[in-house]
């Protein structure tokens, strides 16, 4: 990906209005993944995403070519999608405690991994432990859920983790750490509460 961001930007710098496609292309599913797992919703995720786009292009149209190609592609566009969400959470005032869609879920929960993968209740217990991380993760503080999203459903590396929240690195590593201990220990919890329903 880097390679082609590389590219890309240097694309962008020579002519914006014939590569701004190409770039739309290369992100706009995963600035739709970012918005999806921060708002819980997919009407507001794909309205997100578009808006990070236009501002996007308006941006880069207010660019010289230099500034263009010192640009860092993902952690940039991450930060205009993460400010984008973070307006709407505080406009509606719900920090992301909202009713979920199904596919907000973190990817490596979503998939079950064995053979039997084919079989309906393998399907189902994925989608059910899909679903609970996915409330799971809506009920992080906004500012882990930013850094968990942005580094283990995203796939950022801690540098541009820390340029994309235009926080220290250690800031951001800490951010991640604790955020998945909370996930965690919620994950525990839930488990534990299910199991004593069983038992009752």
């Amino acid at each position: 990906m880097m390679e082609t961001d590389d590219s890309l930007v240097s694309a962008l710098a020579r002519d914006l209005d014939g590569t701004f496609e190409a770039l739309v292309v290369a992100h706009q599913d995963r600035l739709y993944s970012i918005a999806l797992r921060m708002l819980g919703d997919r009407s507001d995720a794909e309205e997100a995403a578009q808006d990070a786009l236009v501002r996007a292009y308006r941006a880069l149209a207010g660019y010289d070519g230099p500034r263009i190609e010192a640009l860092r592609l993902r952690p940039w566009l991450a930060t205009i999608v993460l400010n984008l969400c973070r307006s709407r959470l505080v406009r509606q005032g719900t920090r992301g405690q909202r009713p979920l869609s199904l596919e907000v879920a973190l990817p490596a929960t979503a998939e079950p991994r064995s053979e039997d993968s084919r079989r309906p209740e393998a399907v189902v217990a994925a989608r059910d432990a899909a679903g609970e991380w996915a409330r799971l993760l809506m009920t992080l503080p906004l500012a882990y859920r930013s850094a968990v999203v942005l580094r283990h459903v995203d796939g950022l590396s801690y540098p541009e983790l820390a340029a994309a929240l235009d926080r220290p690195e250690g800031t951001v590593k800490a951010q991640v750490h604790r955020g998945l201990a909370m996930l965690r220990n919620a994950l525990e919890l839930t488990a534990a509460h299910d199991r004593e329903e069983v038992i009752a």
